[in-house]
């Protein structure tokens, strides 16, 4: 079957798809309140995206995240954040937290990462990053099972979730 005969999920069913992005705008409501910037909240959907193989959801938060004020090189190097130095403590929690939710099925959130992770983080900002995890985890499967084309660089970051 081609992308093009495929049942598009999102427009096949409105109500469950606007309860999916409902459940994005609240979670980013819950991510301010806590304290988590753009900045950190783009990073973390662009490595899930990226561990899940979700061009379409790349295009988006790459789009998104240069509004935030990421840069080509920050871009380039989450991929290898870990050798990388351009990322903040935060930043690295998060990231670390983004792989784990994304390999849930592997250990669940091991012991030493949500150690790891609780060290940077407030509880607050542990939630918000786990829902935004959850979020994009979800938005990326949709699109993937979809084959949703990637968006134009002009369309994407109009391109509502």
């Amino acid at each position: 079957m081609i992308a093009e005969q495929r049942v598009h999920l999102a427009k096949s069913a409105p109500p469950a798809y606007s309860s999916l992005a409902g459940l994005a705008k609240q979670v980013g409501a819950i991510a301010a309140e806590a304290g988590i910037d753009d900045r950190l909240k783009e990073i973390v959907q662009i490595h899930v995206s990226q561990l899940n193989g979700c061009a379409y959801c790349v295009r988006v938060h790459v789009e998104k995240g240069v509004k935030a004020g990421l840069d080509a090189d920050v871009v380039a190097q989450i991929a290898t954040w870990r050798d990388s130095g351009v990322f903040s403590e935060r930043e690295r929690a998060g990231l670390e937290l983004a792989e784990a939710f994304t390999f849930i099925h592997d250990d669940g959130i091991p012991d030493d990462v949500y150690d790891r992770v609780g060290g940077v983080l407030s509880e607050a900002e542990y939630v918000a990053l786990s829902w935004i995890l959850i979020s994009i985890n979800a938005f990326n499967r949709l699109a993937i099972a979809g084959r949703y084309p990637v968006p134009t660089r002009e369309t994407s970051a109009a391109t509502p979730r």
